[in-house]
């Protein structure tokens, strides 16, 4: 089965970050090597993948941006500017931002901008 959804901006205290269509903050993993994802087992289990066939863009981003980067196990998981995305499981509702500068599996996971880059503002 096809799953669609549509990334979007939200406003928060570090400013608007890509959110997933659930209103969930989107990461980026400073450890990841370039479009491929290196959170497997553990790391996924706190960190899991934006995983979507064909995911579209909101209004305030750049279509052209998105992709998608395959897993291990086959699933194509959402890149943004190059960059795989992922949620953070104790991000308990839509607006929490509580993974925002996290070091954990050897990198540090910030939330992401409309262009794509990393937001590195501590909250």
């Amino acid at each position: 089965m096809t799953e669609t959804s549509t990334i979007v901006l939200k406003s928060t205290e570090v400013g608007e970050v890509l959110v997933g269509a659930n209103g969930r903050t989107l990461y980026l993993f400073t450890a990841d090597e370039g479009t491929k994802s290196v959170c497997y087992g553990e790391c996924e289990t706190y960190w899991p993948p934006l995983i979507d066939d064909k995911p579209t863009a909101g209004a305030g981003l750049d279509a052209s941006l998105l992709g998608t980067t395959e897993r291990t196990d086959g699933k194509l998981q959402v890149t943004y500017n190059g960059h795989p995305l992922y949620f953070f499981a104790v991000d308990e509702s839509a607006g929490d931002i509580k993974g925002q500068g996290y070091e954990s599996f050897d990198g540090v996971w910030w939330t992401v901008s409309a262009v794509g880059a990393e937001i590195t503002k501590k909250v």
